[in-house]
């Protein structure tokens, strides 16, 4: 198989995997919008930290990708198992940072002059999210050492499977309903936090029945905290977090800032940033397919390899970059009124005349789910039949 198509099905399998991770923030302003304008404008500014706070520790856990992929190119399996057991101790460190800033927004919130009306629902909704963190950044790392080993698919499976409880769970806790009281937003936040400890307890079940990981030894033991690998943990792991943190605040803080404008500018603003987030995501999963590619190379000394998988990941990055900036620059209208929802509520579409109901959008998102449906089932089938045995 040529690079550019490794690659390319490595990014494509991280990136549906991180789409449905992000579907958990959209599944919840949809959630959210129809429990209550407040709501969603809590949702907002909650969101924008809880976002600052976690993807700076993914980053710092993540960047050890190119780490475990070198040892793995480098058949240094015994390596690679005793780092990641002491990767372990770098998110127990991520996890003490994170849920302290979690727990105790107060500072954060009163510089940013989030009205006085949304803090306490803020804290509230953060304190649940505070227990949603440990899982996420345990399953962070063993999504990590996936990507290293080439094998993103596993991951992924988890993360869509994930989003069918997600769902659900998320709106029978916040309206409540079968005995349950209605939670509100912070039902949305619970449903995470379920959710989050479910994937990380799938992915220890996983790492120690799979036989993916045995070449590695894993499963063992953990040893004493080693100076020289934490250090360069931190020498990958820091400057890659701190780079992220300004990258992702630069987008997050406009959140705690609109919120000063009220409940609909920060609503408004919730929608613009979830579009941004699902953007942001292509160019970050072709990351770590490149870079666990380069690094497969070098760990096995070939640079020619690592310089083509580098210029590949540069060239796939240019043009999803260019798609990207020309299809909102066309479609910017179409996105913000849900594309043919839009159209056959307010429009008409061909022969049919707008319908000016929310029956219009539910039967636009029921077409765009069967053709979902159909093109998966497609490349199932393809899948199926490059695996088939061929007769002898």
């Amino acid at each position: 198989m040529s690079e550019l198509r490794l690659i390319a099905r490595h990014a494509g399998t991280v990136l549906i995997g991180q789409l449905a991770t992000m579907a958990f923030g959209v599944t919840d302003t949809v959630i959210a919008g129809r429990y209550a304008p407040q709501a969603l404008a809590t949702l907002s500014v909650g969101s924008a930290v809880f976002i600052s706070i976690f993807v700076g520790l993914q980053a710092l856990v993540q960047a050890q990708l190119p780490m475990w992929a070198e040892l793995r190119g480098a058949g240094r399996g015994a390596e690679l198992g005793r780092s990641v057991r002491q990767s372990i101790y770098l998110c127990l460190a991520g996890m003490v940072v994170g849920v302290a800033a979690l727990l105790f927004p107060d500072a954060l919130l009163r510089w940013a002059k989030v009205p006085p009306e949304l803090q306490s629902q803020v804290q509230d909704y953060l304190a649940v999210l505070a227990l949603a963190l440990p899982p996420a950044l345990l399953f962070r790392a063993w999504s990590t050492l996936n990507q290293s080993l080439g094998r993103p698919s596993l991951v992924t499976w988890l993360q869509l499977g994930s989003l069918a409880v997600k769902v659900p769970l998320s709106i029978w806790l916040t309206f409540g309903g079968a005995g349950m009281p209605a939670l509100g937003l912070v039902g949305c936040a619970w449903a995470t936090v379920i959710v989050n400890w479910l994937l990380v307890a799938l992915a220890a079940w996983t790492l120690r029945t799979s036989p993916l990981y045995e070449p590695y030894a894993i499963w063992r033991a953990i040893e004493a905290p080693h100076g020289p690998t934490l250090r360069a943990f931190a020498k990958l792991g820091v400057p890659t977090a701190l780079a992220v943190v300004v990258e992702v605040t630069s987008f997050t803080l406009m959140a705690l800032f609109i919120a000063r404008l009220g409940t609909v500018a920060a609503a408004s603003h919730q929608i613009a940033a979830n579009l941004a987030a699902v953007l942001y995501m292509m160019p970050l999963s072709l990351g770590l397919a490149t870079s666990a590619r380069v690094s497969w190379w070098l760990g096995a000394r070939d640079e020619r390899g690592a310089r083509l998988a580098l210029r590949t990941g540069f060239k796939l990055a240019l043009l999803m970059a260019g798609g990207s900036a020309a299809f909102i620059a066309i479609a910017h209208d179409g996105i913000a009124g849900l594309g043919g929802g839009y159209l056959l509520a307010y429009e008409g579409l061909g022969s049919w005349q707008a319908l000016r109901a929310p029956a219009a959008f539910w039967s636009a998102g029921a077409l765009a789910l069967a053709l979902t449906a159909a093109v998966f089932t497609a490349l199932l089938w393809r899948v199926v039949r490059l695996r088939r045995p061929v007769p002898r």
